[in-house]
């Protein structure tokens, strides 16, 4: 049996400990609770979570602005965010700190296990995922193209996993030079678009594609498009 370290922020005391206890009886989750964002924020530094559980009304913070600084901190980790009774079924907020689910106030413990559940199954089939890329076949968790018909293993950096693994959502997209550093290394990293071109042409290198020749990893006006 895996343990899924799970993250839960809720300002009321009652309620958080509640959760957290009937949560802890699942043998698979191991509950972290904590009662405000800025702990959450340093918590997150410390340490990994395979999903975090957020109230919409912190006592410090909104919890749609926690839901930004998290995405902007690049953690990937599926959110679920607990609505209160009078936000309803439909909040208003911005892309970057959409969550990826809203629960509203009361439901079943049952019901709140089972999204859970269905997330962490969800994570654990994408890291598992093999994608085709021309004639390459590959596989981010391991960070690795392969190549069947010379039967070669090609190794990948981090950054250069992470390009292919954004490029791929969804594939034949064309995605800005800004954005795909903004996703890759960070918000206001600091790293020029020049970082992200020396990356990309190592890319094609390894894939032995002619950088004026693309025709998997294409660079168009704008920014770059993934043809698998």
């Amino acid at each position: 049996m895996v343990v899924k370290n799970i993250l839960l922020v809720e300002g009321d005391g009652l309620l958080r400990d509640t959760l957290g206890e009937l949560l802890g009886l699942q043998k698979d989750f191991l509950i972290t609770a904590l009662g405000t964002g800025e702990a959450a924020v340093a918590k997150l530094k410390e340490e990994n979570f395979d999903l975090l559980i957020m109230e919409e009304f912190l006592p410090d913070i909104d919890g749609r602005e926690l839901c930004l600084r998290v995405r902007r901190e690049k953690v990937k980790s599926p959110i679920v965010m607990l609505l209160g009774a009078e936000t309803g079924s439909d909040p208003i907020s911005s892309a970057q700190s959409e969550p990826n689910e809203y629960i509203a106030k009361p439901f079943r413990i049952g019901f709140l296990v089972a999204r859970i559940q269905f997330y962490l199954r969800k994570l654990e089939s994408d890291e598992a995922a093999t994608y085709s890329l021309g004639r390459y076949k590959f596989h981010p968790a391991t960070k690795i193209l392969f190549e069947p018909i010379e039967n070669k293993t090609i190794k990948l950096t981090e950054k250069e996993t992470s390009i292919l693994k954004y490029l791929l959502r969804p594939p034949n997209t064309l995605v800005g030079r800004a954005e795909l550093l903004d996703e890759v290394w960070g918000y206001n990293s600091g790293v020029t678009t020049h970082t992200l071109e020396t990356h990309v042409y190592r890319l094609r290198q390894k894939m032995k594609q002619d950088p004026s020749d693309s025709q998997i990893l294409v660079t168009e006006p704008g920014g770059y498009r993934l043809i698998p």
